[in-house]
């Protein structure tokens, strides 16, 4: 292959979690079981959330886009993964690394505006109660979701149109599980400049500025909590919040975690192994949160049993 001829690019390499032989059957096992908890785990939520009229109210409607999210960001990964493993065949073609690398950017930043817009939810519906039915109205949850949708196409079709252009002209091998944005620019030949300062830029606007609106807008429930005279209310107040506030954290703990582990070490298996937190983790976990930490789901969940039990009987 010539130097910077990108024709004679057919396939990527994905080196993977591990090259031991005796660990892929673990690997194997491990991954498809997370993987199905992930996919099964968040259909529960969107089935319960669709089932039960109680819970047709901006914060759940929001949480079912999370959920559908959760589910599609697992499964651009996962299986993937699983077939390599399990073919031992660890290639990938050009056009398939790319549309990973854009569905991959694309689902956390629907992630992190999701929960910036619950945050927002939370916070009218704490220190604007009187009025959270008219300013949260089916257009305005509306709106809100689609402009998530929509910066999350516009931003990962930028970082694409400029992908597309490179030339890659080294050992075309990824030291990764999966097609990463960073890990795919660093066998670019040509200049990848432009490509690195919108990585930096997106990542300031898009991880920085929802993580101030959700600050703001807990500093604003606390401060409204406090002003409460009821015990009952301020306990009502914290369980509403205490489950995003749950998903929230372990979202942002496991990317800064994957961020500072990549700045910190060239060991690119600590790299990977960090990014199964980000990736597979965390999806896996957010059902369990909102059922084990919220009485509405809980009890929704249990109205659903019940009704399939009596259907059973």
């Amino acid at each position: 292959m010539k130097a910077g001829n990108k024709t004679g690019i057919f396939e990527f390499t994905l080196l993977g979690l591990s090259e031991d032989p005796e660990l892929q059957p673990l690997l194997l096992g491990l991954f498809l079981s997370m993987y199905l908890v992930t996919v099964l785990g968040n259909l529960l939520i969107i089935v319960i959330i669709g089932s039960d009229p109680r819970l047709h109210t901006p914060m759940y409607f929001f949480l079912s886009n999370l959920s559908v999210v959760d589910i599609c960001f697992s499964t651009t990964i996962v299986p993937k993964m699983l077939v390599s493993i399990q073919t031992e065949n660890k290639a990938i073609s050009y056009m398939s690394c790319l549309t990973q690398v854009y569905f991959s950017m694309f689902f956390p930043i629907l992630d992190t505006l999701l929960l910036t817009v619950m945050a927002f939810d939370r916070y009218v519906a704490i220190c604007q109660p009187l009025h959270y039915t008219v300013i949260m109205n089916p257009r305005l949850c509306g709106l809100l979701v689609f402009m998530t949708w929509f910066i999350g196409v516009m931003t990962s079709l930028l970082h694409i149109s400029l992908m597309v252009h490179l030339n890659f002209c080294r050992d075309l091998e990824i030291p990764h599980f999966f097609c990463e944005l960073t890990q795919v620019l660093r066998l670019a030949c040509s200049d990848t400049f432009l490509n690195s300062i919108l990585v930096y830029f997106m990542t300031g606007v898009l991880g920085v500025v929802p993580l101030l609106g959700i600050l703001f807008s807990y500093s604003r429930i606390t401060s409204s909590i406090k002003k409460m005279s009821s015990s009952q209310g301020k306990q009502k107040a914290f369980s509403t919040c205490g489950s995003h506030l749950s998903v929230v954290s372990l979202f942002y703990a496991t990317g800064i975690g994957v961020y500072f582990t990549s700045a910190a070490t060239h060991s690119s298996q600590k790299v990977s192994v960090a990014s199964v937190m980000y990736t597979v983790v965390t999806p896996m976990l957010n059902p369990f949160i909102y059922t084990l930490r919220n009485k509405d789901v809980k009890g929704a969940l249990g109205r659903l049993l019940h009704r399939a039990a009596s259907c059973l009987c």
